[in-house]
């Protein structure tokens, strides 16, 4: 992964393999907390799914629990739980208005639950105002993806540590 550090919000990470991703994603579970909300920003076979998996597999772990993650691509939610909060993997590709996402509930999971939700674009203004958006990005090298995060809300500069504390062999401060 290299790292672009900055005093605050953007920040951009490239990680170099799906397994570098799915690490930092890992990293990032346990510090989420209900009411976060991921907004996974980026065109089809960026990562989103793969990210949103490693965190919620992450999440299940800590319980000693494991279960298959599949898209929400057809059933546009997935729950789980691991005993302290709810879990929601959304996938918003297939709705037709911002108005169907009051359908889905999200609202009340914006405050209560973890919400993951890959194509945010579909929410319009429906959207968390303390939500994180991670756009992802590939590279012309297989396996390649540069996410930024953008967030504005006073909880994710908890985060910034997470970002400082990277420390594998495939990471360049630049």
């Amino acid at each position: 992964m290299i790292l672009v550090m900055t005093a605050a919000f953007p920040i951009t990470c490239t990680f170099l393999s799906p397994q570098a991703t799915a690490a930092f994603a890992a990293r990032l579970a346990p510090l989420l907390q209900p009411g976060d909300t991921l907004l996974l920003d980026g065109e089809i076979g960026t990562g989103k799914t793969h990210f949103a998996r490693a965190i919620i597999q992450a999440r299940l772990a800590t319980v000693g629990r494991t279960e298959d993650v599949p898209s929400p691509t057809y059933t546009l939610v997935q729950a789980y739980t691991d005993g302290i909060v709810e879990i929601l993997h959304v996938d918003l590709f297939r709705l037709t208005t911002p108005e169907d996402v009051f359908d889905l509930g999200l609202d009340d999971a914006f405050r209560e639950a973890i919400c993951i939700i890959e194509w945010p674009d579909r929410l319009a203004g429906h959207r968390s105002n303390s939500a994180i958006v991670i756009k992802f990005e590939t590279r012309d090298d297989p396996g390649v993806r540069v996410l930024t995060f953008y967030a504005t809300a006073r909880r994710w500069s908890q985060l910034l540590p997470l970002f400082d504390s990277v420390t594998t062999s495939d990471v360049a401060h630049v």
